[in-house]
């Protein structure tokens, strides 16, 4: 027993009792997000826990136009938990990065296990760089070396493979609103 307890009779917490551990669980929610981790760091789990919107996307190059079927990332969360923990992406799919704003932006690969491409797009939809086969695990930075507003990822070899490079085209529903007025 506490001393100062009156059997039988639960205390009620301190005002400062209560903010401690406000703040406590604060800063555990913004470490979990800020790693990338946290209630995302789980496989299944994980993929329950962040529902993304989908949408059909296309990139327009020489050989073509080819169909992805694509995940959207548009949230901090979603943007820092990207494709960790897959174990496998089928060819036409992928997941496009949102960042609401043209900038540079770097990418890592940490704790993703497969290899991927990275399609770095200016918010007009003209890709700008092309990260190709990036390394799964990797703590590298993978710099957009441009000033971008999306980034699109596909299983690594696909830009290859689709003789896709700097200048093509991607087209969406998101994209395609991203210079219109909100």
């Amino acid at each position: 027993m506490l001393p100062h307890a009156t059997p039988g009779k639960p205390r009620k917490p301190t005002p400062f009792a209560i903010f401690a551990l406000l703040v406590a669980l604060f800063a555990g929610a913004v470490v979990g997000v800020s790693s990338g981790e946290g209630v995302f760091a789980q496989g299944a789990r994980a993929e329950a826990a962040l529902e993304l919107r989908r949408e059909t996307l296309f990139v327009i190059s020489a050989s073509g136009r080819h169909r992805f079927e694509v995940e959207i990332a548009e949230t901090p969360q979603a943007r820092a938990r990207g494709l960790m923990y897959r174990e496998a992406l089928a060819l036409d799919a992928g997941m496009l990065f949102d960042f609401q704003e043209e900038r540079e932006v770097a990418f890592w690969m940490k704790n993703t296990l497969i290899p991927l491409d990275m399609i770095f797009i200016e918010a007009s939809g003209r890709v700008a760089h092309i990260a190709r086969e990036t390394e799964p695990l990797s703590e590298e930075l993978v710099p957009s070396r441009a000033v971008v507003r999306f980034v699109l990822e596909v299983p690594g070899g696909t830009a290859a493979q689709l003789g896709i490079v700097p200048g093509d085209v991607v087209q969406s529903d998101l994209i395609g609103s991203a210079g219109q007025p909100g």
